[in-house]
């Protein structure tokens, strides 16, 4: 296809059947061969051990002490510490009559007491579950049951939260460790329903010496990361050691081929969540190459301090995140004067014109990297190297090539542990073997999960095969990178990591009696929802009589006090169907004509055509995030 690419099976059926699938791609990394691990490497526990034989000594944790209410420099526990420290707890767990492949719960913001607990998990192949209640109200209780948690490390601040639930979690939870301190109140409230509450030091003296370490296999399960998945209950997905590790060796490799790996020198910035798997990835493969990893002091308000205090060298964001320092930057280039304006614009357009010409980064415009660029650098402690984003479509199996400029608005190539194709979708007109190849993207290879737990038929829905049946529907580009256009289900994850499952809430915001249609739009790259709305005309003409607003039914729906009017009567049927937070809309296009079918909106069915009404109102959603983020700001 391309040279970020390689054909190396071609997936048509034998002759007779009707085709539905295109063939088999591989990123060219991996033209010889899916990547494999080396022999002997059976656990991420072995990544941790064989950094601190090698680098004892190293800075490998740490955090910013916090003295009167003020945060001091960063204070580091090195590898050898954490080790032990590890084998403390590793050792305490199985006191508590906790054996391999039995399930502990880890709760809590990012610290070094997150990752300590995850490889003492690692050290006696326990699988470690991590919990956090952003999976919707009663998440945590439903994972505690369905996972069967007999043990479970919980941050000082979660312990309300944990303690809330626990009289529906006493079949299997026994064991409760704070990270910190728990007070006699929480531990008598834990003991009268017959489960002990630690606080962490006293946990750790439960230890016993020369406890040794099991024999822990690749296939083994390392965790179980549940997902909020689309609808219903939480889902949790099966990681064995070796998707881990190949997800980790992957990071390497194509860093290796594209820019620069990390090194015992690099230290990282922890502050996307530790309860996904995306930076636990990033965390063990700093943990692999001896790096140091830093962690957020909790409070957002304070994290670009944070940031520079440390100076990170590798930095993974989400794109929210990137929003945020792009904003902030082109809010200081305008406050800066006419001059510094002209400056930066010219500088921009001229590092852009060079990228775009196939210049690496750091040879598109050296002067001006010094004399402009290296001052938003700072913003981020002014050492950073390597950027990463994750929450992002496809994230973990597929990436962009460094230096590519033209992989900008796709997902780019398939890892080098992972093979893609694209199959039919005939009733969405998309087919596979075009001369431009779209479809469902599907994949296989060595980081695939391994089913969903408890849930055979689940699994069976989107691993057909062989082939995991992602649901986005993607687009080979000339270059050979993978180009997200669609949605098959109408499912998509928002920038944060969450997924929206729209028609469900369409169906909901559809109960309001103020209107008559309703369609929902999100993508990856925004952290919120926004909505085109057909208004009931009797429902606004009577609103504009009792507020003392003239006008006809059109201009009333330009007016800015009806569109809040209809935004807020949404949400509040949201609220009270109980949607989570970030399925609330943040901004309404009031449109007076129906969705129709002349128009190509709407199929003879009266079904939504999502992409044709992306392509009709356009300019208004982007207008509605415009809107949206300065009322937030």
């Amino acid at each position: 296809m391309s040279v970020y690419t390689v054909q190396v099976e071609d997936a048509r059926p034998p002759l007779g059947e009707k085709p539905s699938a295109g063939p088999v791609y591989r990123c060219i990394y991996a033209k010889d061969g899916l990547l494999e691990l080396p022999t002997g490497l059976e656990s991420p526990w072995e990544f941790f051990s064989h950094s601190v034989e090698k680098t004892p000594r190293n800075r490998m944790l740490g955090h910013r002490e916090v003295v009167d209410g003020k945060a001091g420099p960063y204070v580091w526990k090195t590898y050898q510490e954490v080790y032990d420290e590890a084998i403390q707890v590793g050792s305490a767990i199985r006191s508590r009559g906790v054996s391999p492949g039995a399930r502990c719960g880890i709760y809590g913001s990012n610290c070094a007491e997150w990752i300590i607990t995850m490889e003492a998990c690692n050290s006696h192949g326990i699988y470690y579950v991590p919990l956090y209640d952003t999976l919707g109200a009663n998440a945590v209780e439903f994972v505690v049951n369905h996972a069967e948690v007999s043990i479970a490390f919980v941050q000082e601040n979660r312990i309300q939260s944990i303690l809330k639930c626990l009289p529906r979690c006493t079949s299997h939870l026994k064991t409760i460790i704070s990270f910190g301190k728990v007070t006699d109140e929480q531990r008598k409230e834990a003991e009268q329903l017959g489960i002990s509450f630690f606080a962490w030091k006293e946990f750790t003296s439960l230890a016993t010496p020369d406890d040794k370490l099991p024999t822990k296999a690749k296939t083994d399960i390392c965790t179980i990361m549940y997902t909020s998945g689309t609808t219903g209950e939480p889902k949790g997905v099966l990681l064995t050691n070796e998707a881990m590790m190949h997800q980790v060796l992957s990071m390497d490799k194509l860093l290796y081929e594209t820019d620069k790996v990390l090194t015992e020198e690099d230290c990282y910035f922890s502050f996307l969540p530790l309860a996904h798997v995306f930076d636990q990835i990033v965390e063990t493969y700093c943990i692999y190459k001896g790096a140091s990893i830093g962690f957020f002091g909790g409070d957002v308000r304070y994290l670009m301090a944070d940031v520079q205090e440390l100076k990170p060298t590798f930095f993974c964001g989400v794109p929210r995140i990137f929003d945020r320092i792009y904003t902030g930057t082109q809010e200081k280039v305008s406050s800066g004067g006419a001059l510094k304006k002209i400056l930066y614009q010219y500088a921009y357009s001229y590092k852009l014109k060079n990228l775009e010409a196939g210049l690496k980064q750091d040879e598109a415009s050296p002067l001006f990297d010094n004399l402009v660029f290296d001052k938003i650098k700072q913003v981020l402690g002014g050492r950073v190297r390597i950027i990463a984003s994750g929450a992002a479509p496809c994230a973990g199996c597929f990436t962009s090539i460094a230096n590519v400029h033209p992989m900008i608005g796709t997902v780019g190539v398939p890892v080098v542990t992972i093979e893609a194709r694209l199959e039919s979708v005939p009733e969405m007109g998309y087919d596979a073997l075009s001369t431009v190849p779209r479809g469902e993207i599907c994949l296989r290879g060595k980081t695939m999960f391994s089913g969903y737990y408890k849930r055979p038929d689940l699994t069976d829905e989107v691993v057909v095969d062989g082939w995991f049946h992602t649901g986005d529907i993607g687009e080979w580009q000339s270059n050979g990178a993978m180009k997200i256009i669609d949605r098959k289900k109408n499912i998509f994850k928002l920038s944060q990591g969450e997924y929206v499952a729209v028609e469900n809430l369409e169906n909901t915001f559809g109960q309001c009696p103020l209107i008559t249609m309703v369609w929902v739009y999100g993508n990856s790259f925004e952290s919120f929802l926004v909505a085109v709305v057909v208004p009931d005309r009797k429902a606004i003409e009577d609103w504009a009589a009792a507020h003392n607003e003239t006008g006809d039914f059109q201009s009333l729906c330009e007016n800015p006090k009806a569109r809040k009017y209809i935004l807020d009567e949404l949400n509040s049927i949201g609220q009270k169907n109980r949607l989570r937070g970030f399925e609330m809309l943040k901004a309404v296009y009031l449109e007076p004509n129906p969705f129709d079918f002349e128009r190509g909106l709407i199929t003879p069915t009266f079904k939504l055509k999502r992409q044709q009404l992306l392509k009709h109102y356009k300019d208004c959603i982007d207008q509605l995030y415009v809107e949206a983020k300065k009322t937030k700001a």
